[in-house]
């Protein structure tokens, strides 16, 4: 396990959510799932889509040892960070299809031991594909790791670049979740980035697109 590179520039870790005035602060955890290097983010996120970095670590399991205990180890992390931190919603990229068979077993993997212990503690738990992560924090279904990383840095305020890649990750994909799932409405006085203004034209103009469909009498 290593502690990625990442300072909140105002604010500090908290092992308890913060609830913001109009209404309850949702806490998710992260998961950028790989068998090598597992990120885990854990972010609060009020509905006015206001983030705060709550922890990322980064779990990493010798290429020497046992798959089932390489397994376990990454398993009993992400178990201690669920109960350290308890989220209410568990978010995990997809797997997708990859040229290297052995990345997506090891993808699928970790991603069936993050559901089961989801599944465990009864929480929510939302599966987003990596365009749709890259979508909702930059506008851009194709951008670049740097350009994730430069984007979660701006929405949780930190001084730095989350390093390595994979903690960037897995804060993006709670980020992602958070802003999917609540709401949209900006704070009085407040104001959405410009990647939350693309997130909710997109979420609008989707809907205004989608077929109607009339109610059988």
């Amino acid at each position: 396990m290593c502690r990625p590179t990442c300072r909140p520039s105002s604010t500090k870790r908290s092992n308890s959510p913060v609830v913001a005035p109009q209404g309850a602060t949702v806490r998710v955890l992260g998961i950028d799932p790989g068998l090598t290097r597992c990120g885990v983010g854990i972010v609060d996120v009020t509905p006015t889509r206001r983030a705060t970095l709550v922890d990322v670590v980064v779990i990493r399991s010798g290429t020497e040892l046992p798959l089932e205990q390489r397994l376990l180890l990454v398993g009993d992390e992400i178990e201690r960070l669920l109960d350290l931190h308890r989220p209410q919603a568990v978010a995990i990229e997809r797997v997708f299809a990859q040229q290297n068979l052995s990345t997506v077993m090891g993808v699928a993997q970790i991603s069936g031991v993050a559901l089961h212990l989801a599944a465990k503690r009864g929480l929510a738990v939302g599966l987003h594909t990596p365009s749709e992560v890259k979508s909702a924090i930059t506008g851009y279904g194709s951008a670049d790791k740097k350009q994730v990383a430069t984007m979660v840095a701006k929405v949780l305020g930190l001084d730095e670049l989350p390093k390595p890649a994979d903690a960037a990750d897995a804060l993006a994909i709670a980020i992602c979740h958070a802003w999917k799932r609540g709401a949209t409405v900006a704070a009085p006085g407040g104001s959405l980035t410009k990647a939350q203004e693309t997130w909710l034209a997109a979420e609008r103009s989707a809907s205004k697109s989608a077929p109607k469909r009339r109610l059988r009498s």
